[in-house]
């Protein structure tokens, strides 16, 4: 069996209590070593096998994967926060389908909550936003065209933007072209929820300075929008004149 694992976005007491079993129970773990918490594992068996895949292709990933199942052996494949996003996972499912071997998903804390966790904010105000787009820039990996940032800028929503650290001039620029104002609040989480984690808040024309002058080069997301403002509405989840099933007027 393959266990695909979300380690959460980087404290170890992040990962779920199924990760963490799983973890334990491994006979062979591939793990994100350039983005998954190295702390993590600790939890392994002492004769567990670990490989680092960021140093390995996907047909190096495959091959170990192999042999461990000829052995009888568990693998978990160690992905940073949740698998589901950026996490290149459907080309090692497909190619486990095509040899037959089972596998499960477990899912994490993706680094996005870990984010709002470390703003103290809620991407989804009354009145603001009740929308997130996750999304990145293009870069050596494209993106659809029709997903530019610009294009997306254009919906006014809380936009959380993932691996684009290393090119907040061109972001800006979009985001502004997009229909965001200048002024948008914005904010860098570096490493959310790790020990050395730093939150930078700016304005959206402000991105690169601000990363500039901290030195933040990598590991960091790019929130933006009004939620990190002050200006909301109430929720009519408690509002006394509310009625819901729970609670009558």
């Amino acid at each position: 069996m393959v266990d695909f694992v979300g380690a959460g976005c980087g404290a170890v007491d992040l990962i779920t209590l199924r990760g963490k079993f799983l973890i334990e129970n491994a006979d062979v773990i591939i793990y994100a070593g350039s983005l998954v918490n190295p702390e993590l594992l600790q939890f392994a068996k002492s004769d567990c096998q670990v490989f680092d895949s960021s140093k390995m292709t996907l047909d190096e990933v495959i091959e170990v994967i192999k042999n461990a199942e000829k052995s009888g052996k568990n693998t978990v494949r160690l992905h940073t926060g949740d698998p589901s996003l950026y996490g290149a996972i459907r080309e090692q499912m497909d190619r486990l389908n095509a040899l037959g071997i089972e596998y499960k998903i477990c899912p994490g804390v993706s680094s996005f909550c870990g984010a709002a966790a470390a703003l103290k904010a809620e991407y989804t105000l009354p009145d603001v936003s009740q929308t997130v787009i996750i999304t990145r820039m293009a870069g050596r990996t494209p993106v659809p065209e029709r997903e530019s940032i610009e294009k997306l800028a254009a919906h006014g929503s809380t936009m959380v933007i993932f691996l684009s650290t290393s090119m907040l001039e061109k972001l800006s620029e979009e985001l502004i072209k997009g229909g965001y104002k200048p002024e948008t609040p914005a904010a860098i989480v570096y490493k959310a929820s790790w020990k050395n984690e730093k939150i930078l808040r700016c304005k959206v024309s402000e991105l690169a300075q601000t990363a500039e002058k901290y030195n933040i080069k990598k590991t960091a997301l790019i929130t933006v929008g009004n939620f990190l403002g002050d200006n909301y509405s109430l929720s009519k989840l408690y509002d006394p004149n509310f009625e819901t099933e729970f609670r009558k007027i």
